[in-house]
Formats: C-alpha cells, sequence, structure tokens
C-alpha cells in the first residue's frame, strides 16, 4: 500500500469531525509530500528543529503540529510557524511560548497534556494542575497563547480496558473544564494502535504515523 492509499483508507473510516494529524517525525520530506498531493494537510513532529527543517523545505499551507515533549529553550525555533502544540505541561512553558509568539504577533494554539497513563516515562499534569494552571492570574494574563483543549497518551499496553479508561478519564476531565473555558474544543487522543478506541471515547483529534507511513526506521 502507498501512502496515498493509506491515507484514504484511514480518512474513509474516520468520523467528519475527528481531526488527523499525520506524525511524519524521522519521515523524508518526499514521503511527506506525497502525503501532501494525497490530500493531506496536518502533520505532526515530535522534534523541533526536525519540524523546523521540514517547513522550511515544504509548501507553506501545511499546518504543523508540535506532539513532542516541548523543552523550554527550543520554542523559539517554531514560533514564526507552529499551529498546535499539544504537549503542554506546565505554565512555565506557556509563559515561554507566550513570550515568543508575542515576537512574532502571533497567537499560538496549544492543548493542556493530561497525564492519564500509568507509566512513569510519561509527561503530563494531573486535573489539579491544570484546574490550577487555568484559574490562575498568570495565566490569564498570557494575550498570546490560546489553550483549546487537552491532550493524553494512554499506557502501551495491549489491555484494552486499561486504554478505554484512561482515555474515557481525559473525556471527562476535559467535559469538566470546558464549563469554565468554552473555548476549549479538542480532545487529542489516539494513535496508530488505538485511534478507533479513542473516537469511540470522544477524541476529536488522533495522532496516526505508522498506519501512514509505514514503520520508523530508529536507527
Amino acid at each position: 500500500m502507498s501512502i496515498a492509499q493509506n491515507l484514504l483508507e484511514i480518512k474513509q473510516s474516520l468520523p467528519e469531525n475527528v481531526t488527523l494529524v499525520a506524525v511524519s517525525k524521522t519521515k523524508p520530506v518526499s514521503d511527506i509530500l506525497e502525503a501532501y498531493h494525497a490530500g493531506q494537510r496536518v502533520f505532526g513532529e515530535n522534534k523541533i528543529q526536525e519540524m523546523a527543517e521540514k517547513q522550511e523545505l515544504l509548501p507553506k499551507d501545511i499546518e504543523w503540529h508540535m506532539i513532542g515533549h516541548v523543552q523550554t529553550n527550543k520554542v523559539k525555533y517554531m514560533a514564526s510557524f507552529v499551529h498546535l502544540i499539544h504537549g503542554v505541561d506546565s505554565l512555565k512553558l506557556l509563559k515561554e511560548i507566550n513570550k515568543q509568539a508575542k515576537k512574532h504577533s502571533r497567537t499560538i494554539n496549544c492543548l493542556l497534556q493530561i497525564k492519564i497513563a500509568e507509566e512513569d516515562s510519561k509527561f503530563g499534569m494531573s486535573a489539579n494542575d491544570a484546574r490550577e494552571l487555568l484559574a490562575s492570574d498568570t495565566f490569564k494574563n498570557l494575550e498570546n497563547i490560546n489553550a483549546v483543549g487537552v491532550m493524553g497518551m494512554a499506557t502501551f499496553t495491549d489491555d484494552n480496558v486499561q486504554i478505554k479508561s484512561e482515555f474515557s478519564k481525559l473525556k471527562a476531565i476535559f467535559d469538566e473544564l470546558r464549563i469554565k473555558h468554552p473555548q476549549f474544543s479538542i480532545i487529542s487522543m489516539g494513535m496508530s494502535s488505538d485511534y478507533e478506541l479513542a473516537i469511540a471515547c470522544g477524541s476529536n483529534m488522533i495522532r496516526v504515523g505508522s498506519n501512514i507511513f509505514g514503520e520508523r526506521n530508529y536507527n
């Protein structure tokens, strides 16, 4: 199957309200172009410098999403073009994004990364951290960021019951936060292995890589 065929197959299976982020990390520009010519416009990367290099070479109507863990000192490399930052896990990071967005006279959309997995390796804040952050005066004074929803990663396991419970937890947190923050519209959860379950649990943005581009080469 080609990249274009893979894309078509996945898109045909998605409900209309679900946005597909094609995860192009480690993939060459030629692969991204193939997906682009098949109609895909939203791409996700997990390393800021790699994303910035690709952005230079690729069509300017691509929406770039930063889906990996964000180091504060690297925000400046993507502030001029990034469309959505999925992995915002602290007020300190939001302040830096705000500062860099201001330099480019932009407002940058952000998702709060909530830790729903049991694994220690996953980043993210607790629901309570998110509540406190959103209620803080510091947050309210950040004029160049727009918090538009939440992102989460389930535990890496074959246990669908556990994954479903973690996804449902994120949906419940989203529903609660949205009462006070009606601008919240995005729940980013679900990857190649579990996106169908994520959608069933309320996700409206999925991050899919290997099902589109094939397995990754980490050598």
